[in-house]
């Protein structure tokens, strides 16, 4: 695909690879900027400008990094090929902790409960281990990508400002309940009453 800006800036998107990482929160930012457009200066804009990776494949910076958030907790954060994670939960909810396909289960990173590891993430080496697992333990590398991904943690905490969550309403009745064509199954499910009510977040603990 091509793309053009009002600015006159012509590129050609496809065909080309590019290790760049980027967010949906990116295409906000992105999209003012083709249309020649600036963001608002009255609030801060968590996406950025990958225009220049559009136009340019090679145009990488390699120091942007990626936060994983779940409700209002930080739980993991990219820089580069690295994945600091300090918080895991990944199989919440009572009732429904099954257990883990064979050989896929990794020890202190598969868990039912959500687990602090704030004081010593646990990392991976997303170039060589995309699939997360075979986290890297105490050591040179270790310590040398903690260096880099401690202060960028510390900035974005600094600069954080809390806001109240968009989706911060739960209402069971605007699930799919009763589908197109759920009569000819004979399987619609009755639609509750709508009751909004505010969601309830994992806390930390």
């Amino acid at each position: 695909a091509v793309v053009s800006t009002q600015s006159g800036h012509y590129g050609r998107a496809g065909g080309k690879v590019t290790h760049q990482l980027a967010s949906l929160m990116d295409l906000f930012t992105t999209s003012l900027s083709i249309a020649g457009a600036t963001p608002p200066d009255d609030r801060i804009i968590d996406g950025s400008d990958i225009m220049h990776v559009l136009v340019n494949s090679s145009d990488v910076d390699v120091e942007k990094p990626i936060f994983y958030y779940r409700g209002n907790e930080m739980m993991a954060v990219r820089l580069g090929s690295y994945k600091a994670n300090y918080w895991f939960y990944t199989q919440g909810g009572s009732g429904n902790k099954f257990n883990y396909c064979p050989g896929q289960y990794i020890e202190n990173v598969l868990t039912h409960e959500k687990v602090n590891h704030t004081a010593e993430p646990v990392l991976f080496h997303l170039g060589r281990d995309p699939g997360e697992k075979y986290p890297i333990y105490h050591g040179s590398e270790y310590q040398d990508a903690m260096k880099r991904i401690g202060p960028v943690v510390e900035e974005h905490k600094a600069r954080l400002v809390p806001g109240y969550p968009s989706l911060n309403h739960c209402d069971n009745a605007i699930q799919n309940w009763a589908p197109p064509g759920c009569e000819e199954i004979d399987y619609c499910l009755p639609v509750p009453a709508s009751n909004p009510e505010l969601c309830v977040w994992i806390k930390s603990v």
